[in-house]
C-alpha cells in the first residue's frame, strides 16, 4: 500500500469544501440554517490525532529500536488507520471549510459570526488530523532495502524474471 500524498488530501479537501458548498447554501435557501459546530467536535477530532499520532509512535520506535516487539498486523493496522485519518481530515476540513465560505458574507451578524469562528476552530482540527495522519503514515514506512551486494549479502538470481536478482 502506498503512503498518502499531500496532492490527493488537498484534491479531497477542495472537492468536499465545493460540494458541502452547496449543500448548505441549497439548506439555507429553503430556510434550513445548519446548526453551529459544537466544541466536542474539536475535542473529539484532537482526541483521534492524538490517539493516531501514538499508534504510529510505537511503530517508530520499533523501527528504532526502541520497543522489543511489534506485531506486524499492528504496525499494517496503524498504517491503514493513519491513512484514514488523513482521508479523514481532509474531508473533514472541506465541509467545515464550506461552512465558513457560506457564512463569510453575513459576519456583520453576530449569530453567523460566531458559527464561522466555531466552523474554522473545526476546520484547524481537521487539518491536525490530517497532518497527523501522514506523519504517522511516515511513521510506520520502512527503510530501504540495502541492495548494493555487501558484505553478508548475496543473490540469486530469480528464476520468474531473467535477469533479475534477489536476497538470498
Amino acid at each position: 500500500m502506498r503512503r498518502t500524498s499531500v496532492r490527493t488530501l488537498v484534491l479531497v479537501a477542495v472537492a468536499t469544501a465545493v460540494v458541502g458548498w452547496f449543500v448548505v447554501r441549497l439548506l439555507q435557501s429553503r430556510g434550513t440554517l445548519l446548526p453551529a459546530v459544537p466544541w466536542v467536535v474539536d475535542v473529539t477530532v484532537v482526541a483521534l490525532a492524538a490517539g493516531v499520532f501514538w499508534a504510529g509512535w510505537t511503530v517508530r520506535a520499533y523501527q528504532q529500536g526502541k520497543r522489543p516487539s511489534l506485531d506486524a498486523i499492528r504496525a499494517a493496522r496503524t498504517f491503514v488507520l493513519a491513512k484514514a485519518a488523513a482521508l479523514t481530515g481532509a474531508l473533514l476540513a472541506g465541509w467545515y471549510g464550506a461552512q465558513v465560505l457560506v457564512t463569510l458574507p453575513d459576519l456583520s451578524i453576530d449569530a453567523f459570526r460566531d458559527r464561522a469562528v466555531a466552523a474554522g476552530v473545526a476546520v484547524v482540527c481537521a487539518v491536525v488530523l490530517a497532518v497527523v495522519g501522514l506523519v504517522a503514515e511516515r511513521f510506520c514506512q520502512l527503510p530501504p532495502e540495502d541492495h548494493d551486494g555487501g558484505e553478508g549479502t548475496t543473490t540469486r538470481e530469480d528464476p520468474e524474471t531473467p535477469g533479475a536478482s534477489t536476497p538470498a
